[in-house]
């Protein structure tokens, strides 16, 4: 078997690449899925609490429960990865998906929703990991961050998406007919990743000439988790998910009821930072990707880069507080929920660079158990702001300031922890100590 995989010519080389091309194609539209979901409730957020009678404290604490169980099902399903093939753990996920969302085709309580959206949090808490980790399997080291930043646009993609579609669904029937929309649209994904998606082949053509994948040592989690990237990652991407989980449930909020945009204004004005970081996902990670193969340190094709735009999306933040309504806010609001979500793939990317394939899923996991901490902070802190304020636009700007101020500072220093080179040394020392 060995000597048939080494003697491939490159023609043999075309269709493991078409095949990963696909797979990508494929987890693209199950993140842009994903994050319509989640985004769902913040279209309708005004609607559901008039419908409802709830305040927003309530509906912050119905945004929160999203991530009550998302940590846990990161672990949990994160962990199976090494154990079931990708192909059926996707499927799996969707289908559940689908599940928590038929019951809100109709009139329900504040209970029920509620319960709904801390069962879809579980299942979706893995979603990123899993889809990151399938398609860094298909690619070599170098040239993981575009495909993954492709993957990571889906997540923008699909409320940009969503923002026209399901806002025109929700004026023209009701926020309950949005879920059936999503409910049809995953069980057609479905039926395409049962057809087409697959698991990579442990070596493909598209990795078997990939040394610096390896060169890996395979070592213990417990020496995984204090490498300075993996703490250096988690600590960035808890900061970029704070501002990620507003801009899901508050965004939309803060912009009709804190701004005064109409229903169809703010449909079409939410479709801006989702379209900036769509294009900023795809040209951060082919920006990482050119970095690399010109020999840039990993510490700057991946760390600085990515620190950098959750630093930048910070400060923008900041000054959108500051601005009156009009077009300069507009741009930095676009800017400051954006460019965060530019960095995932290039963040996960760095982790993928020292850590070792058959480890690579859970680690994922773990780290999005570990960000996802902000997405049950987040709503709830916001809410508290905007509900205990004199007027709720104070409310909204003392607590986008203060997640401006978290990302800026916080990106900063987690930056410095961001060294792949140096930490694949010490890995690979530790493995030579042990073994000596």
């Amino acid at each position: 078997m060995s000597e048939t995989i080494t003697q491939r010519t490159p023609v043999a080389a075309a269709p493991s690449y078409r095949r990963a091309w696909i797979v990508t194609g494929l987890l693209f539209a199950f993140l842009l899925l994903n994050f319509a979901d989640k985004a769902v409730l913040g279209f309708a957020g005004v609607h559901i609490q008039e419908d409802l009678g709830i305040t927003p404290q309530q509906f912050g604490m119905l945004q929160s429960a999203f991530f009550w169980l998302f940590a846990a099902g990161a672990i949990i399903i994160g962990a199976l990865s090494s154990r079931i093939g990708l192909r059926w753990l996707l499927a799996m996920l969707m289908l559940v998906w689908i599940v928590t969302m038929v019951p809100l085709l109709g009139p329900v309580s504040f209970g029920v929703l509620l319960a709904c959206r801390i069962v879809l949090g579980f299942a979706e808490g893995p979603a990123y990991a899993l889809a990151t980790h399938s398609v860094h399997s298909w690619f070599p080291a170098n040239k993981r961050a575009l495909p993954g930043g492709i993957v990571t646009a889906g997540a923008s993609v699909g409320p940009l998406l969503a923002a026209p579609i399901l806002t025109w669904v929700i004026v023209t029937w009701s926020w309950h007919a949005a879920f059936g929309v999503l409910i049809c649209a995953g069980v057609l994904w479905t039926a395409a990743w049962l057809a087409f998606g697959r698991n990579a082949p442990i070596v493909s053509a598209a990795t078997e000439n990939d040394s610096a994948t390896a060169a890996l040592p395979d070592v213990s989690y417990k020496s995984l988790a204090t490498t300075g990237t993996v703490i250096g990652i988690a600590l960035l991407t808890f900061f970029a998910y704070w501002s990620t989980t507003l801009k899901v449930a508050w965004l939309p909020v803060y912009l009709s009821d804190g701004l005064g945009y109409d229903t169809a204004t703010t449909g079409r004005l939410i479709m801006l930072p989702y379209a900036f970081a769509a294009a900023g996902a795809i040209g951060a990670g082919l920006l990482s990707n050119r970095l690399t193969a010109r020999g840039v340190s990993r510490r700057i094709s991946r760390g600085y880069l990515a620190g950098g735009l959750i630093v930048t999306a910070g400060i923008s933040m900041v000054a959108f507080t500051l601005l009156p309504q009009g077009l300069p806010q507009m741009v930095f609001i676009s800017l400051a929920f954006s460019l965060n979500s530019a960095a995932y793939a290039v963040a996960f990317t760095a982790v993928a660079d020292v850590v070792h394939p058959s480890k690579r899923g859970p680690v994922l996991g773990f780290l999005v158990a570990f960000y996802s901490m902000a997405g049950v902070i987040a709503p709830l802190v916001l809410g508290f702001f905007v509900g205990n304020a004199q007027d709720k636009i104070t409310g909204y700007g003392h607590g986008f300031a203060l997640t401006g101020l978290l990302m800026a500072v916080g990106g900063a220093v987690a930056t410095w922890f961001v060294r792949p080179e140096r930490d694949i040394a010490k890995l690979n020392a530790l493995v030579q100590e042990r073994t000596s």
